[in-house]
């Protein structure tokens, strides 16, 4: 551990530490705090190929992942077939920004992720003979908006016709709202998935509970791509509402090696497809039976 007000250059220290990390046969792990006084004294050791953690408690919980991993990662992850040809038309064939819901829809479809049927009106009769098709009752979303329950644009349960038109006037109203999508309604638990890039890192996978588990308690286990099955259903386990996805007190809990399956084919896919930059599948339902994506965006940045 070396820190320095930053009054005077270290380089010569963080010499000597690079030097003895060389020299010993004991690992040296380098907590170096003055990531601000002493900067470019931390980049030049960082350029040598070394690493620094800013603080105790980072190195603490680094060696604490270590000790509890199973095993050392396999050189090669086995991860589910994807059509990775129709990915990479979809992908290639699209600019940057949020993907249109047909275009989110063929990419599950190409990356085996079970989703929930759904089809987009841009009419009131359009919408009367979609839910018709799929089967009252209905869930009805605008499309445009990316926060869709903030502007009053998510409608569960929606049980005749009469209202399915009612519902799409009001609706199509929505500012930046181009259409109506509509999807039978299910039932099952709420959970998340997601996968975002990091800069010099690549693709993070997440997963928890929907709703409150997420925006309030922030129970969400994370994993750099690609991810196996395997660590999929890892990353479940680790989570604190694990219990809660097996099921409690009565109540039913969830197909765990589904929810997995879906983590590891989102995995699949922004490895086939690295140009997505977020993606979220949220909510999907879960029940014993099935895990299915209910909505999903994909924003792409090339």
């Amino acid at each position: 551990i070396f820190g320095t007000p930053g009054l005077f250059p270290v380089f010569n220290v963080y010499d000597v530490i690079d030097l003895k990390m060389k020299q010993c046969k004991k690992p040296i792990y380098p907590v170096l705090p003055s990531i601000l006084t002493a900067k470019e004294e931390v980049d030049d050791f960082i350029s040598k190929g070394r690493i620094n953690f800013p603080d105790e408690v980072s190195l603490g919980n680094a060696l604490a992942r270590v000790y509890n991993a199973p095993g050392p990662a396999p050189e090669e992850i086995e991860l589910p077939e994807v059509d990775h040809t129709k990915i990479r038309s979809i992908i290639d064939s699209v600019g940057n920004g949020y993907l249109e819901p047909q275009q989110v829809q063929e990419l599950l479809d190409a990356a085996g992720i079970n989703r929930a049927g759904e089809a987009v009106a841009k009419t009131a009769d359009e919408a009367v003979k979609f839910a018709e098709e799929l089967g009252l009752p209905v869930v009805m979303k605008v499309v445009g908006p990316v926060h869709k329950s903030d502007v009053g644009g998510v409608v569960l349960n929606v049980k005749s016709t009469e209202q399915v038109r009612s519902e799409f006037e009001r609706m199509i109203q929505i500012k930046d709202t181009t259409a109506i999508l509509l999807q039978p309604m299910l039932s099952g638990m709420e959970l998340f998935a997601g996968a975002k890039y990091e800069e010099k890192f690549g693709h993070m996978i997440l997963c928890g509970m929907g709703g409150i588990f997420i925006e309030v308690l922030k129970d969400v286990a994370a994993e750099l791509s690609p991810i196996s099955k395997d660590k999929a259903l890892e990353m479940i386990r680790s989570l604190k509402s694990y219990k809660i996805l097996e099921g409690v007190r009565g109540q039913e809990g969830i197909n765990i090696e589904m929810f997995a399956e879906n983590l590891a084919r989102l995995s699949a896919l922004v490895n086939t497809a690295p140009e997505i930059f977020e993606m979220d599948l949220n909510p999907l339902l879960g029940n014993k039976k099935q895990v299915v994506a209910v909505d999903a965006r994909i924003r792409v940045e090339k």
